[in-house]
């Protein structure tokens, strides 16, 4: 397994993972205009913006590449793993991955949680501090909320 920084190259291959994850998990957990907001939200433009700002990841094997991540300051953002590598650990890794990035430069880190990612989060140590709603297309809700988790750094001394 290797986790790399996405290069334009990659970008067919991230929007294609981003897709096909929407598409297949969330209309288990969300009505349709909010399934087509989130592939709108995901879309070329905000992804192609995102490798040319080297904020995007990707995880892959020998053959194929098929998770990731998006890391914005202290925010982990379009974190996906195709559906069906799911239950696999590599989401897992691709949350340590961004997590020890992000503690290397900031003492919180946040995260916008979908409904089917929630429980993941909060077995991470994350708290909900806000919650959202948004009227999408058939006047269709799209709930999320943002979580939080707080990274303790140790001074020097403390750390020996």
């Amino acid at each position: 397994m290797n986790i790399r920084q996405a290069e334009m190259k990659d970008l067919e291959i991230v929007k294609s993972i981003t897709i096909r994850t929407i598409q297949t998990i969330y209309p288990r957990y969300y009505p349709l205009g909010a399934v087509g907001f989130f592939l709108s939200h995901h879309n070329e433009d905000h992804i192609m913006a995102d490798i040319e700002s080297r904020r995007v990841y990707v995880l892959e094997n020998e053959e194929d590449v098929f998770g990731t991540v998006t890391i914005k300051d202290f925010e982990i953002c379009r974190l996906f793993v195709l559906p069906f590598y799911h239950g696999k650990g590599y989401g897992r890794l691709l949350m340590e991955f961004s997590e020890q990035l992000i503690a290397g430069q900031f003492n919180k880190i946040q995260l916008d949680s979908s409904l089917p990612a929630k429980e993941i989060y909060l077995k991470r140590g994350y708290k909900e501090i806000a919650s959202h709603h948004i009227i999408t297309e058939n006047g269709d809700y799209l709930c999320y909320d943002v979580m939080e988790k707080k990274i303790l750094k140790l001074s020097p001394k403390e750390a020996i």
